[in-house]
């Protein structure tokens, strides 16, 4: 099959409140509208009720999925709902509450008891909404939405398929299953101060995992792929096979001795070397003192030439957001640039704790206050390829899969279980398992050589990368 899994919804661009279109799927009176009038209606309450700030979270979202299992239908699930967050300030004191009951009643409890919260919390110095001069004036557009909303017979023929490519591959005996989903959201944010946004956003996504070998000889694998728009997305075939394929490679893994080895983090795993990365920088652990990082800012800490982005307007990107949590205006920055560091990430709670300004980085759910986050984070490609890495090790290990999380964010010590394939003269030798590998994050960091296969594939995303000196604990 191809990718066309359903209809497209004809739809209007409206302008909203704040000056952001959205795409609505009938007219300028639609949900997203509602939901952005519910948010600047709960600030208004909440002022008069006695709020001198206040701002209202507004999410919608549906989704359905699609599973299967050895070429059969296992279920068709649908969900919807929606949910709504008010945060309210009353000097400095703040207070929250949450509610997915939008009646009349309902609300005005809600509003009554979020306000009476704030006046029993405790004073919290560093609280309060965004400098008013750094909110998001013109939100740019960056096409998060897909109209085309693929059918549950669609979805259920793409899981068949996805999960047969799979079963298809030479060595595959078995599945854990194949899915296909879509799902939609809309998020709509209002303050006291003035702001008021909205967009709307679509998922695509397959996947599927087998196994292969028989009885205690099995080996699982498998593959995924998610994107904003159906016509971006991975065939089933693409990732049926890959994930077949992955399987039978990991046949009758080997164990190797303890030792000290360059290795190689596949760009499937290596991802989770930026995500400790931006956990480090985040304002919150800086202002606690309890990063690694604490006193490096300016400092270089990866190689010269290195550059980490964070981009919250990459089109299309799957964390992409056209103003932050707060309603900051955000943009593209080098949070690591020439090996760098050049900044934290910050909301303004963060931010004032620091004597800094925001960086835009703040983002929130309904139940809690806004903390700082990365959106698309992604380590700029190196010049040489993954074969070109691998050809240069005589002895080496190349990782494909992470275990655990053993890393301490406060000294930067890192060790975690892995597999992968042991690397002999050049070339991938073997199957390994059951290995640990072990080091300090401040030295890997400088140790950092990334490949050329950089590819977008969630929100945090890196090229493979080698790193040598890593000690291995094996046999």
């Amino acid at each position: 099959m191809g990718r066309e899994w359903g209809r497209t919804q004809e739809g209007v661009a409206c302008q909203r409140p704040g000056g952001y279109k959205v795409l609505i799927l009938d007219d300028c009176g639609a949900e997203m509208s509602k939901g952005l009038e519910l948010a600047v209606d709960l600030v208004r309450r909440a002022k008069a009720s006695g709020a001198q700030a206040a701002d209202a979270l507004i999410v919608s979202a549906s989704g359905i999925t699609a599973s299967v299992r050895m070429g059969q239908l296992e279920d068709i699930e649908r969900s919807e709902g929606h949910d709504l967050g008010l945060r309210v300030m009353i000097g400095q004191k703040q207070a929250m509450a949450s509610s997915n009951d939008w009646s009349a009643d309902a609300l005005d409890q809600l509003v009554a008891r979020v306000v009476a919260m704030a006046k029993a919390a405790p004073e919290d110095p560093y609280c309060g909404l965004a400098d008013p001069t750094m909110l998001q004036k013109v939100p740019p557009d960056l096409d998060l939405f897909d109209p085309t909303e693929p059918t549950s017979m669609a979805l259920r023929e793409a899981a068949l398929e996805v999960e047969a490519m799979a079963l298809g591959v030479k060595g595959v005996t078995n599945s854990e299953g194949g899915s296909a989903y879509y799902g939609a959201s809309e998020m709509a944010l209002a303050t006291s101060d003035g702001f008021t946004g909205t967009y709307r956003t679509s998922s695509h996504a397959l996947s599927c995992a087998v196994l292969a070998g028989e009885g205690t000889a099995m080996e699982r694998d498998g593959d995924y792929h998610s994107t904003r728009y159906l016509a971006d997305l991975k065939t089933p075939k693409e990732i049926g096979q890959r994930a077949g394929s992955r399987a039978v490679e990991r046949l009758n893994p080997r164990k190797v001795k303890t030792q000290s080895v360059p290795v190689i983090f596949e760009r499937r795993v290596s991802s989770s070397l930026l995500g400790h990365l931006a956990g480090a920088i985040s304002g919150t652990s800086v202002a606690r003192g309890s990063s690694f990082l604490k006193d490096k800012l300016g400092e270089q800490i990866f190689p010269v030439g290195i550059q980490v982005i964070d981009d919250p307007h990459r089109l299309r990107g799957l964390a992409s957001r056209p103003f932050d949590g707060e309603g900051v205006a955000n943009r593209r920055q080098a949070l690591i640039e020439n090996g760098h560091l050049t900044t934290w990430l910050l909301d303004s709670a963060s931010a004032r704790q620091l004597g800094l300004r925001s960086s835009g980085h703040a983002a929130r759910g309904t139940g809690g206050p806004p903390g700082p986050s990365t959106t698309n984070l992604h380590l700029e490609p190196g010049a040489k390829t993954l074969d070109q890495l691998i050809g240069e090790i005589d002895n080496g290990l190349l990782i494909t899969d992470l275990i655990g999380f053993g890393v301490n964010g406060v000294t930067g010590d890192y060790s975690r279980g892995c597999s992968g394939f042991w690397i002999e003269k050049g070339v991938l030798a073997y199957p390994v398992s059951e290995i640990t590998i072990a080091g300090n994050l401040i030295d890997m960091f400088a140790r950092i050589e990334p490949a050329s296969d950089l590819e977008f594939k969630g929100g945090t995303n890196a090229p493979s990368i080698r790193i040598d000196g890593l000690t291995i604990a094996g046999s």
